[in-house]
């Protein structure tokens, strides 16, 4: 149940964040803050696709594909309650991102982003998009480095 207190703490912290930088930045597509001037800023961006706003207006392709991996989540958290605590905790972050995610998509129609690196040219991003990147490469890491799996095939 570990995983399910991680996604509690990451879903309240998105739905936070984003309720602040949406008050804060007015809800006007394209304003920004600079944290740091031309480094990081604080970007209002309505996002009605993927990662790197592919698949534009797809909602309920989004909406359904999300509730069938935190279902397939879900059930892994209960089917097996004694795995590692690395996997856990990229189940519990991969989860939390999904489930900030779905309920703007849901509510809103579009995910709010607001986390702007100018350094490196990158997608402006949030609290939860961060937690699924963090998740699923620390389920890579598990997967390749650390399972079961990978020791019965040396």
């Amino acid at each position: 149940m570990f995983q399910l207190l991680i996604a509690s703490i990451v879903v309240v912290a998105d739905q936070i964040t984003k309720y602040l930088m949406t008050s804060i930045l007015l809800q006007r597509p394209g304003h920004t803050i600079p944290l740091v001037d031309g480094v990081l800023h604080f970007t209002y961006a309505e996002n009605k696709g993927a990662a790197f706003s592919i698949l534009q207006n797809q909602r309920w392709l989004f909406i359904s594909l999300t509730v069938v991996v935190c279902a397939v989540i879900v059930y892994a958290v209960f089917a097996r309650p004694n795995m590692s605590l690395m996997l856990k905790i990229s189940l519990g972050l991969i989860l939390g991102g999904a489930v900030g995610n779905l309920i703007d998509r849901i509510r809103l129609g579009y995910v709010v982003d607001f986390i702007d690196f100018r350094i490196i040219n990158y997608p402006i991003f949030n609290v939860a998009d961060s937690a699924v990147v963090i998740g699923t490469i620390l389920f890579g890491y598990y997967v390749i480095f650390v399972s079961d799996a990978k020791k019965s095939m040396v």
